[in-house]
């Protein structure tokens, strides 16, 4: 088998919406730079994603040289959002953690509240490095985390993917298969593992970046939205929970926590640590 090689690198400047995938990204302390750094919130301050709001894939965010994005959606014209001033922030909500951010300006609320016929905020993470902790069962003190669900990055493997669609042509929603890796809407993808392989890694490098694996990640029904199309199914969850359950979780992919900063690069060894 050869050795893994990093296969793609994906970022998501706003949380749920399409990402992109440049050549190469600079790896920062709480994940990629410009990843899941803006967040959409309900008039509660609580996030809102894919989950309840499929349509959200079909929208996207152009990561702009400062910070700023652009952006684009079916039926919409285009709007440019730049970072919001620090004038103060608001107490928005991510699951379980209260976080303060910035909120954008109010065009950027209107575009996105008649976008989805329901009142919603865009928000801005303004610091990084102090505003959210990773969960400290599996973090070191000072570790932090952008607005991404839990941790820094995100990595799968094509084989896995591969391994997975072979599965669900075995079972009751074969015709829903094979699902593209966009579904699980990973930051890195490893080309040249063994199916499952990533189950076993401790700690991996990407090119001059190292990085401690902190857990499986636990799926949900967004991995059954088909992002091209806002629709939805049932694949890969009722394959997952026969094959890959662990307890109330379905896995697929594994949860990083970057131990030094550094650019990874499309075609970057990926070298297995422990």
């Amino acid at each position: 088998m050869p050795n893994p090689v990093l296969h793609a690198v994906h970022v998501y400047p706003v949380k749920s919406l399409a990402g992109c995938a440049p050549g190469e990204v600079k790896v920062e302390p709480w994940g990629p730079a410009g990843d899941r750094r803006w967040m959409l919130v309900h008039p509660d301050g609580k996030v809102v994603t894919q989950r309840p709001q499929p349509s959200l894939a079909l929208a996207r965010a152009e990561p702009l040289p400062d910070g700023g994005i652009r952006l684009s959606a079916p039926g919409r014209e285009t709007l440019t959002v730049a970072v919001p001033e620090p004038a103060g922030t608001t107490c928005v909500e991510i699951w379980k953690d209260k976080v303060e951010a910035v909120e954008a300006a109010a065009g950027a609320h209107a575009w996105f509240s008649d976008y989805l016929g329901t009142e919603v905020r865009l928000v801005h993470l303004d610091d990084p490095a102090s505003r959210r902790a990773i969960d400290p069962d599996y973090a070191k003190p000072g570790e932090t985390v952008s607005l991404a669900d839990g941790y820094p990055l995100l990595v799968t493997t094509l084989a896995s993917l591969d391994a997975l669609n072979s599965l669900i042509a075995q079972g009751d929603h074969a015709d829903e298969g094979p699902l593209p890796m966009s579904r699980f809407r990973p930051n890195a993808v490893v080309d040249g593992a063994a199916p499952w392989a990533e189950d076993d890694w401790k700690r991996i490098a990407i090119g001059e970046v190292s990085f401690r694996v902190a857990k499986p990640c636990g799926r949900c029904v967004v991995t059954t939205t088909d992002q091209r199309t806002a629709e939805r199914g049932k694949e890969p969850l009722r394959t997952l929970a026969r094959h890959r359950r662990s307890g109330d979780k379905l896995l697929f992919g594994q949860n990083l926590v970057p131990e030094n900063t550094g650019t990874i690069r499309v075609g970057d060894p990926v070298e297995i640590l422990e």
